[in-house]
């Protein structure tokens, strides 16, 4: 069984806590009062990821605060990661800028491939935006977004992750699959 650790990162109050939550069914409570992550949360749970060929995945899930003032612990909240979700509002304008410096701090810095990273455009509730497209900048249209909407369609979401998980395993599994092979050659 694979042990998938995922970073959910991002611009403060952009959900990471409440889809983090949700996700590893910590709480059914999509609302309440906001209070900010100090540091970094750490959740464990089993999932199926889809379309992988391993039945089930024991998943780390890193909720990482979105205030600056914990940069300096970035590195080692990095280390073995094998997947990063950028968690953003985009109702908030600001966000659609600072997930750039997220995908460079996070992704970019770990060489990660497209496949073991995830945008999530988090509307809160009330919001009524609709899925629309986003602009954003080049780098990061080639990953994978999806909208999320906890009130309407929470199953959505977790299928959704689901299948992104079920990227992220199988690109653990080839890596995996080449490590060995360089070593027997």
């Amino acid at each position: 069984m694979f042990k998938a650790k995922i970073l959910f990162v991002g611009p403060n109050e952009s959900g990471k806590t409440v889809l983090a939550n949700f996700l590893s069914d910590t709480t059914e409570n999509v609302g309440g009062e906001y209070r900010p992550t100090q540091g970094v949360r750490i959740l464990e749970f089993e999932s199926q990821p889809e379309g992988s060929s391993d039945k089930s995945c024991e998943v780390e899930l890193w909720d990482c605060s979105g205030d600056f003032k914990f940069e300096s612990c970035w590195p080692a909240i990095m280390k073995d990661s094998s997947g990063v979700v950028i968690i953003f509002n985009p109702d908030v304008p600001s966000h659609l800028k600072e997930i750039e410096t997220w995908h460079s701090m996070f992704i970019s810095s770990q060489d990660l491939q497209d496949s073991q990273c995830l945008l999530i455009a988090h509307h809160k509730p009330g919001s009524g935006v609709e899925d629309r497209r986003l602009p954003l900048a080049s780098h990061l249209s080639r990953l994978l977004l999806i909208h999320s909407n906890l009130e309407e369609e929470p199953e959505d979401v977790r299928q959704a992750f689901c299948r992104y998980l079920g990227n992220v395993v199988n690109a653990m599994s080839e890596s995996r699959e080449r490590e060995e092979m360089s070593i027997i050659t």
